[in-house]
């Protein structure tokens, strides 16, 4: 290990020279009061940033233990000092020469907490994580900048990363959020519920591309007397709020009212929020997962014949494939996929579904016979899935009252406040009874569990074994090929797509003849575990579940698979 006098002196001596000498500074140097890591030295000034950690023992940072017991409050400990570095980065931040010269910063969260690896809090030590720009003019090492971005701006952050010099209230309150949140998802399902919206949240966001929460206008969220649920949990104390049960359960409403609102915050109740959020306390099932259709993706070997048999030409649905999948085939193979992989809740809204998978009505019917209709929609299917496989579903309705005939319980959005109208419905269902036939028998169908070809798992590109980084939020370069992640809709960070893309080439080498399952859940183990288990030392990466992982998996073109029967109801 070398000193902080071993770095002055090794800028000093570089200071003036080609920008490819700043690969002299790679080492570990000690600052008394913490170590410092060079792990990578950008090329030039005008490449990804060079990348730096920090090492502090507790002795000197100071965290009382309190703060960082247990998996929740460590977690909400490190989002919020990921948060606090990343305000006082960006007032050391600024322009100092070419290119990135002169940035500093650390990966940004957004309205979720979220397991990063941008910073890390243990017994022993505190660890942060940031990218810096070396400053160069052209490509000329700028000596004096560097010098004081070591040994002003670094030392500046660091010191206000200890304790004492933080507010306390404030990590009090971001670490109790999280591990309240927590605990509550914890015990949906001793309850008998796969979500909870507790009274009070504020739902609605500024924008599609805004998810912090809206300012004016908001009705705060209060549960109808039938559905309301009081707990206790650990910090807060007392909540009420909408609980909503298992099985299969029908949001309606007319336009504008909130439907989708409630939706999309049961979607992203996976998550827990940050205080100020709105979402709090508004938490799902951690195995919910968001359907939709998706014209044109690929389809390889997935079993959709419980919607989809008796193709014209004899095409086999038990195993079915296709480069450009239609609005239904893809909704069906987007179900027996998260079905395949565990899913245990169902979110869809009818505005991004296709029409012939959710319904035939009963003129359909009559007009074009069963026996040349492959699809079987999903209304004849909702409650076999839930009754033979557990699987309760959520949706987002407003055209289809035939659906009210298979719905547990029915609420209705007025004004975005909630209204239980199941008792309503059941009368309106008596009054005007349906016409149409059910389309299945039963059984909901078989899942079919598939094995993943290794070979068929190639990130190489050129001379590179693996050539693997996000494009944007819903893009990930995977070697030649570009997997497209729009519809999946519970990506929420960057920083995750950046996460699946790594852990994608983890997973090929625990492809051994083990099903896609059982590869994409170890993986999910061990990334909980540590999130530089799927690749080098890195700040920019965020926790993901099994099933945005095997979704990348199965949009990847290349991808080949074997398949074996498990479930046979």
């Amino acid at each position: 290990m070398h000193t902080s006098r071993d770095l002055r002196t090794l800028i000093k001596r570089i200071d003036g020279r080609g920008y490819r000498s700043y690969k002299d500074l790679t080492g570990v140097y000690d600052f008394q009061e913490y170590i410092l890591f060079i792990d990578y030295v950008q090329g030039d000034p005008f490449a990804p940033p060079s990348r730096i950690r920090m090492k502090m023992p507790q002795s000197i940072a100071g965290f009382p233990h309190h703060t960082y017991t247990g998996k929740s409050r460590e977690i909400g400990l490190r989002d919020f000092l990921t948060r606090h570095v990343c305000q006082v980065a960006a007032q050391y931040s600024r322009k100092r020469g070419s290119g990135k010269s002169g940035i500093i910063a650390m990966d940004k969260p957004g309205q979720e907490i979220l397991e990063r690896s941008s910073l890390f809090v243990s017994k022993k030590e505190i660890e942060a994580r940031i990218i810096m720009g070396l400053p160069a003019f052209g490509r000329k090492i700028a000596g004096n900048h560097v010098l004081s971005m070591f040994f002003e701006d670094i030392p500046a952050i660091m010191q206000s990363l200890k304790f004492e010099t933080l507010d306390v209230r404030h990590i009090h309150e971001h670490i109790t959020t999280n591990e309240d949140a927590d605990w509550l998802r914890g015990k949906l399902d001793d309850m008998g519920l796969v979500a909870f919206v507790a009274d009070g949240s504020r739902l609605p966001r500024r924008s599609g591309i805004d998810p912090r929460p809206l300012k004016e206008h908001v009705v705060p969220f209060q549960s109808p007397p039938s559905l309301q649920v009081t707990v206790n949990v650990p910090n807060r104390g007392e909540a009420t709020g909408m609980g909503i049960p298992r099985g299969v359960t029908l949001i309606v409403g007319g336009g504008y009212h909130g439907k989708s609102t409630l939706l999309q915050a049961l979607e992203h109740g996976i998550y827990n929020h940050i205080p100020g959020d709105g979402r709090e306390l508004v938490v799902a099932n951690y195995n919910t997962v968001k359907i939709r259709s998706e014209d044109g993706r690929r389809i390889e070997k997935v079993n959709i014949s419980p919607f989809i048999s008796n193709l014209p030409f004899g095409h086999n649905t038990t195993s079915f494939s296709t480069e450009d999948a239609s609005g239904s085939t893809s909704q069906a193979a987007n179900i027996m996929e998260y079905l395949e992989i565990g899913a245990e809740v169902l979110l869809m809204d009818e505005d991004t579904s296709a029409t012939n998978f959710m319904i035939r009505d009963h003129r359909m019917q009559r007009l074009v016979p069963k026996e040349q209709e492959p699809i079987t929609p999903f209304i004849d299917k909702v409650q076999s899935l839930y009754a033979d496989h557990g699987v309760s579903t959520i949706m987002v309705l407003g055209g289809s009252g035939d659906y009210l005939d298979v719905a547990d319980v029915v609420i209705c959005m007025v004004v975005y406040e909630p209204k239980d109208v199941t008792e309503r419905a059941k009368e309106i269902m008596q009054q005007y009874p349906i016409s149409r036939e059910r389309e299945s028998g039963a059984h909901f169908g078989n899942i079919t569990s598939r094995i993943p070809v290794k070979e068929s798992i190639d990130s190489s590109r050129g001379r590179r074994q693996a050539k693997v980084s996000a494009k944007g939020l819903n893009t990930i370069l995977f070697g030649k090929y570009l997997i497209d992640l729009h519809a999946v809709a519970q990506i929420v960070d960057r920083s995750q797509t950046r996460c699946i893309g790594d852990a994608l080439v983890y997973a090929k080498g625990l492809m051994n003849g083990q099903s896609l399952r059982g590869i994409v859940s170890e993986v999910e183990k061990q990334l909980t575990e540590t999130l530089d288990v799927v690749g080098r030392p890195v700040g920019d990466r965020a926790i993901i579940r099994r099933f945005e992982l095997a979704a990348a998996v199965n949009r990847l073109r290349t991808l080949q698979v074997m398949h074996t029967e498990i479930d046979k109801k």
